[in-house]
């Protein structure tokens, strides 16, 4: 049995395949996967990979592997890269404009806050962030790198502030949460291949293998609940035919017909599992 995650969740997977299966953890942060091989030294079925979900096709290839049995997405930025302030994700405290999720990768975003032009920035501001005061941000920090530089997140959240309303602030909680998720995506590219990833993890399992993914905002969710749709297939053939002719194939079902959400007490725990959603498709 051949199971495919992200190496945050290897414990409790490991665990129940320790037996008879292979755990297959992959993550593009070196960081997160020796945090897992110290977490999880006591098992010697789990291969480590340094590679991007978005691969996935391409990994279980190089393992000589045909199809596993199943697959866990766990979607976004991790706990652990959030509050270690030197990787630059978080507004709560200072820190260098980094946000890669792969330490290896050339694209920052302190490049992206001080080389972006005005436009680009107001637009991936509002299509990742969904910021209504886009292009009053892209303004200022425009204006801003033409006296100086911006090179730590005290400075980007210190523009971001005096480009909102306070009236609006105190609705909408942290003024710099929704730029700061925007750049990330940006950094990392982390929107624009997940809906060929879910078809392609798909493709990867095995007949009734699952495969679970927990998004973290609704530009993710919206990306798999389309490509969910995708792959459980609708014929398109006018209603008068005898016969399909579309060719539309189905590659299995949605198990969650609404996404499973974290319970009260999960929420208590841990209170960045609030936005999380499960969705689970199993393949025919």
């Amino acid at each position: 049995m051949e199971q495919c995650g992200g190496a945050g969740h290897s414990y409790h997977i490991a665990k129940k395949l320790s037996k008879k299966g292979l755990l297959i953890g992959i993550d593009r942060d070196e960081e997160a996967l020796e945090v897992a091989k110290e977490r999880l030294k006591e098992f010697d079925n789990i291969k480590y990979i340094h590679d991007n979900h978005d691969n996935i096709k391409e990994v279980i290839e190089r393992l000589n592997i045909e199809k596993v049995d199943g697959i866990l997405l766990d979607l976004g930025v991790s706990s652990y890269q959030i509050d270690e302030k030197t990787r630059g994700f978080t507004y709560m405290q200072d820190g260098p404009l980094d946000m890669r999720m792969d330490k290896t990768q050339g694209l920052t975003a302190e490049y992206i806050v001080n080389n972006y032009k005005e436009e680009d920035l107001a637009r991936i501001i509002y299509e990742y962030g969904e910021e209504k005061f886009s292009r009053r941000i892209a303004k200022n920090i425009c204006e801003y790198r033409e006296k100086e530089k911006i090179t730590k997140t005290s400075k980007l959240v210190e523009i971001i502030e005096k480009s909102i309303p306070k009236a609006h602030n105190e609705k909408q909680g942290h003024p710099a949460k929704r730029t700061f998720q925007a750049i990330r995506i940006e950094v990392n590219n982390e929107i624009k291949p997940l809906y060929n990833t879910v078809l392609n993890s798909i493709e990867a399992l095995k007949s009734r293998g699952r495969l679970c993914i927990i998004t973290f905002h609704s530009l993710e969710d919206r990306a798999v609940k389309q490509a969910y749709i995708e792959a459980v297939g609708k014929c398109t053939c006018p209603p008068g035919l005898p016969y399909c002719v579309c060719g539309k194939k189905t590659l299995g079902r949605v198990i969650t017909k609404k996404p499973i959400l974290p319970s009260d007490e999960e929420i208590k725990i841990n209170s960045r599992s609030r936005s999380a959603k499960l969705r689970v498709f199993e393949k025919i």
